[in-house]
């Protein structure tokens, strides 16, 4: 201690949080508090001296008497320095002793009167040989440690006073400050000696061990391996201290994980098996982060979790109606599921698969049917891929593997139920990759896809639960062992009065909404719709119809943005200001009786057509020319109407010599379509007719019907579509096939009104029909 220092008997307290202050000892101090400012700017234009007195929990902010020891050190203020935040760093350094007295005040700042602490003791043989002891062994803590500076092993050898030893090494050694509080307290100096020593021991030998630790752990891995080096130090650390390590930690949470999952049985076993490899690869493997994402994979997908499916048929029916418009089979189909699924709840049911031409809502009725159902909603686009892996993944060999796209949508949703949607099944490739057709076909047989198995996995999942609905244009082209695990419905195009409710009902008042306008602010008569239906959008479904809607309302919304007020009535003669000249025309309004000019039917995958069969001749050698980029099957039915033509020429009364000078030429416009199949042979018969016998076909008259050599009319497809794209091109009567009149059953009566229909078996009744004057002749020759 400083004999020239005066110590007052009162003193301000500073509390020290978390560390001990000894006499001779310096140690810096950091002053955040302003009441603690206070007490050093006032001791500061004294002695420069206070109290430290250590804190009993450093977390407390404002201490009061009962928070801090009674024992403490009186300290002097030897550097001090002030920062623009406001803080107070000190330089401090203890004199001696005190125990406090009692509390003489607590605000703005502790302050206490206290009673100086002496320390006197006899130097005997046995506390000279503490001392050395423990200068000796603070020595080699020194060598060890390498927070200590080597210049401390010198400084202990010159200081002789017991007190003074006992201090400097208690300051300096890695102590909990519980710990030095109480070698503070403790006044025998040769009692002080005897507790350094095993403190001094147990530090030393915590070194010793690290160095050794050290030493294996460099002898076993490279030398820039630092992070795992570090990661090898810490473990076995904790494996002298007998801890867990956080990698120990982290797998029994994957394996409580794991657990609480309720995997199947099998998946179950294959995850845990994953689990125990894992701990056994090294972090720095690239083989960890595999194991790791696979068994996070096996985590994360919905094994055991379902959705609860909602089974009110007035409900679901309900939904459906408020959803969409028409389509009673596809909703009587939906219905009849959830009926079978009431009464027996484990049934596997069908694949169902909507085919239809874009814009009819096939992607939109699968969101009904999962909310009807209570599911969640899943849609995956399959057009244009081509790898099977997109179905099954990618087995984990490969960098970067993940599980095909039904796995990963079904761990998406968070259940094993949902409503799955394959969107356009009929638009998948193939290529050296694989089929993904095939690879689907596991997953679309409810019989197979209890165990589908996805190459990432290579663990059964079970696909029963889930209901999928795939859509497509075309039945076509989807492969037939596939096209056999659905059931197919077809979605034909809407009727120009079904657009019109459809618009009246669903796609107004959301383009309104879109467009921020309300009812008040625009109306649409029946008549403008018509007209929008009629002259803007050429279409079997409502898309286009839905855009121009919206065209008409963003420019509506701008009358409004700039300040215009009042309703804005949209009608037929108006129509044009928003949305310009009519961008369709009548095709069979426009068209004018040829001759050798006939209206034929045609179904595509966005619906009916009509299309136009031209026939000319012109002087040649009896060649039959096609154009208009015709497929084969269409220029064999062609080949087969001109051939029975000819054969029968006499029975008209004409020469059947009358085109062997000519060449017949056929052509069907929109030359740059491709066109195929044998539905126009019925049209290409009456077109060649209408040639041979100079005349005219009226051009509101439309025929389908695939023909033979012998003049027989055969059945064809898409009836309904043609009929509906009749009637929206403006054909009065229709001419189809006899075994075809069973599909006009299928055909609202509000689609057949303003069509007539007759049906043929042979190409003679139809020629008798478009030819009235054919009947007259023949009745000539009998007489």
């Amino acid at each position: 201690m400083d004999e020239m220092i005066t110590i007052p008997e009162e003193l301000g307290i500073i509390p020290i949080k978390g560390g001990v202050v000894f006499p001779e000892q310096p140690i810096p101090l950091i002053i955040h508090t302003p009441k603690l400012a206070k007490l050093i700017d006032e001791i500061l234009t004294t002695n420069k001296l206070a109290g430290a007195l250590t804190q009993r929990d450093p977390e407390i902010k404002e201490p009061t008497p009962e928070d801090v020891y009674p024992v403490g050190c009186v300290i002097q203020i030897n550097k001090m320095l002030r920062f623009p935040d406001g803080t107070i760093r000190l330089l401090i350094r203890g004199l001696q002793r005190f125990r406090v007295k009692e509390f003489v005040q607590t605000e703005p700042y502790l302050k206490a009167r206290i009673d100086l602490i002496s320390l006197a003791y006899k130097k005997t043989v046995s506390l000279e040989a503490m001392m050395r002891n423990v200068v000796t062994m603070f020595q080699q803590l020194v060598s060890l440690a390498p927070y200590l500076p080597d210049e401390l092993g010198a400084i202990v050898l010159n200081i002789d006073d017991a007190n003074r030893l006992a201090d400097f090494v208690t300051h300096y050694i890695n102590l909990d400050y519980r710990e030095k509080q109480v070698l503070l307290e403790i006044l025998d100096p040769k009692e002080r000696l005897n507790k350094l020593i095993p403190a001094l021991q147990k530090e030393i030998s915590i070194l010793e061990l690290g160095a050794k630790i050290r030493s294996q752990v460099k002898d076993e891995l490279d030398k820039g391996q630092r992070e795992f080096y570090l990661r090898e130090q810490l473990k076995a650390i904790q494996k002298e201290l007998g801890e867990d390590d956080e990698r120990t930690r982290e797998n029994e949470e994957l394996r409580k994980k794991i657990l609480e999952k309720k995997m199947p049985e099998e998946t179950e076993k294959v995850a845990l098996k994953e689990l125990e490899r894992l701990s056994r690869i090294p972090p720095q493997a690239a083989e960890f982060t595999v194991s790791r994402t696979y068994i996070d994979w096996l985590i994360s997908i919905p094994w055991s979790q379902a959705t609860a499916d909602n089974l009110d048929i007035k409900r679901a029916e309900r939904i459906l109606h408020d959803d969409h418009y028409d389509l009673e089979k596809v909703k009587e189909r939906i219905l009849e599921y959830l009926a079978v699924k009431k009464l027996k709840p484990d049934s596997k049911g069908s694949i169902l698969c909507f085919i239809g031409p874009p814009g009819v809502g096939k992607t939109s009725l699968g969101r009904s049917i999962a909310r009807a159902l209570g599911r969640k909603f899943v849609r995956i686009s399959l057009g244009g891929i081509r790898d099977e892996a997109e179905i099954r993944g990618h087995r984990r060999t490969y960098v970067g593997a993940l599980p095909g796209r039904i796995i990963q949508s079904i761990k998406s949703c968070g259940s094993n139920n949902p409503v799955f949607m394959l969107d356009e099944i009929d638009k998948v490739g193939a290529d050296f990759r694989g089929d993904p057709s095939s690879a689907l076909l596991e997953v679309l047989d409810p019989e197979q896809n209890s165990t589908f198995s996805d190459h990432y996995l290579e663990v059964p999942f079970d696909l029963s639960h889930v209901m999928f609905i795939a859509t497509g244009n075309v039945v076509d082209t989807i492969i037939p062992a596939l096209r056999d695990r659905m059931e197919i419905i077809d979605l034909p195009g809407y009727i120009l009065e079904e657009k019109i409710e459809i618009a009246r009902r669903y796609l107004i008042p959301r383009r309104l909404s879109e467009s921020g306008l309300q009812s008040r602010h625009v109306s649409f008569n029946p008549s403008a719709l018509k007209v929008i239906i009629g002259e803007y959008t050429k279409e079997a479904g409502v898309r286009n119809l839905e855009r121009t809607i919206g065209a008409i309302c963003r420019k509506v919304a701008k009358r409004f943005a700039e300040g215009k007020r009042g309703k804005v009535k949209i009608t037929e003669k108006n129509v044009a200001t928003f949305l310009g000249s009519s961008k369709i025309y009548a095709e069979v309004a426009a068209q004018k009786g040829q001759v050798g000019v006939a209206t034929g039917l045609a179904w595509t995958p966005f619906g009916g057509e009509i299309l136009f069969i031209e026939t000319t001749k012109m002087k040649g050698k009896k060649r039959l020319i096609l154009t208009g980029l015709l497929g084969d099957m269409m220029k064999e039915s062609c080949q087969a109407a001109l051939s029975h033509l000819q054969s029968h020429l006499p029975s008209w009364g004409i020469s059947d010599d009358i085109l062997n000078d000519y060449d017949v030429h056929i052509h069907i416009p929109s030359g740059a379509i491709p066109k195929d199949g044998p539905s126009a042979g019925l049209a290409v018969a009456m077109s060649l007719a209408s040639l041979i016998r100079n005349e005219t076909i009226d051009p509101k008259i439309a025929f389908t019907g695939e023909i033979t050599l012998t003049g027989r009319v055969l059945p064809v497809g898409g009836i309904k579509e043609k009929v509906i794209a009749a009637k929206r091109a403006g054909i009065e009567k229709i001419i189809l096939p006899q075994d075809n009149k069973k599909d006009l059953k299928e055909i609202p009566k509000h689609a057949q009104k303003g069509l007539s229909f007759v049906f043929v078996s042979q190409i003679n009744q139809a020629l008798k029909i478009v030819f009235p004057s054919l009947n007259k002749n023949q009745k000539k020759r009998k007489k």
